[in-house]
């Protein structure tokens, strides 16, 4: 029973979106390795950008500089 977590920031993945990535890793997955995909688990966590960090700064500091 393969379980897959991703975790991407909370920056508007619509629910189609979403879905697309739970069905590709299922079916990369049942492609690739052969795994079952009625057992397989996928879970996408949705972090703040205030919550997620890359060299010492968070992805919010790092959007705005961009910006």
């Amino acid at each position: 029973m393969p379980y897959v977590n991703i975790k991407i920031t909370k920056e508007g993945a619509t629910q189609e979106q979403k879905a697309q990535l739970i069905r590709g890793v299922t079916n990369l997955l049942a492609d690739l390795l052969g795994k079952n995909p009625q057992t397989t688990v996928v879970v996408i966590d949705e972090v703040e950008t205030d919550n997620w960090g890359i060299g010492g700064e968070t992805i919010t500091v790092r959007r705005q500089q961009k910006q």
